[in-house]
């Protein structure tokens, strides 16, 4: 006979919280240590490389790979706009050149003259992390993110579904077994997270995106649902 098992989940109404804010790539840290930041606080913040795209400007322009760089206008490195030639043949006395225009913005990561690709690199992405809590910096971990401190109340739940959400607490039922409806939702909840009893049903999730809610908390969700 098969038995479901769920482990014991933690509860405490007061208690020092430590979380870790670390960036996926190494980056700037814009905070001090002790210095005291809230939830919104950016503490680091750093680029993701650019998607890469390949051009194959060989075929395109007809010639050899080894003959690629005869015809390149840019070279390894250089910045580029969407449109913009960055390859030309020298065409039939001056006339039916043919021609090359980049199909991104950014810059020129690599030529080859081994398979007459040309690699096309878009501009990176922008990644910044805020502290997520109120509270002290304490430690500093150098390129990477930060240690902040804080006290309140943990609640340890099985799963979560969607990313990061801060946002006032609000809640929506009576007791822990209420089953609410897309009723009970205001749009006074706007931006909060809200504790919403037993379960939560799509009916609900739906009404709760229309209102920006920042997030809900439940006693469960059916998986058709999700």
């Amino acid at each position: 006979m098969a038995h479901a098992y769920t482990p014991g989940l933690k509860v405490s109404k007061g208690m020092a919280l430590k979380r870790v804010r670390r960036l996926p790539l190494p980056g700037t840290i814009t905070v001090q240590q002790g210095q005291k930041v809230n939830a919104e606080t950016i503490v680091a913040r750093t680029e993701l490389p650019g998607q890469v795209t390949s051009f194959n400007v060989a075929s395109l322009l007809g010639i050899q790979p080894d003959e690629i760089y005869q015809y390149m206008l840019k070279k390894e490195g250089d910045p580029i706009a969407k449109d913009e030639i960055i390859a030309s043949s020298k065409g039939l006395f001056g006339l039916f050149k043919s021609q090359c225009k980049s199909p991104i913005t950014g810059t020129i990561e690599s030529i080859s003259k081994i398979t007459g690709l040309v690699m096309l690199r878009e501009p990176p992405i922008p990644v910044e992390i805020n502290a997520y809590v109120d509270g002290l910096v304490t430690e500093i971990i150098p390129n990477e993110g930060v240690i902040i401190q804080t006290y309140g109340t943990f609640i340890q739940g099985i799963f979560g579904i969607g990313g990061e959400a801060i946002g006032e607490l609000k809640i929506v039922c009576k007791n822990p077994d209420d089953v609410i409806s897309p009723d009970d939702l205001n749009p006074e909840m706007a931006g909060k997270v809200l504790v919403v009893g037993s379960i939560v049903t799509s009916d609900i999730i739906n009404k709760a995106i229309q209102l920006n809610v920042k997030g809900i908390i439940s006693g469960g969700i059916d998986d058709s649902d999700l």
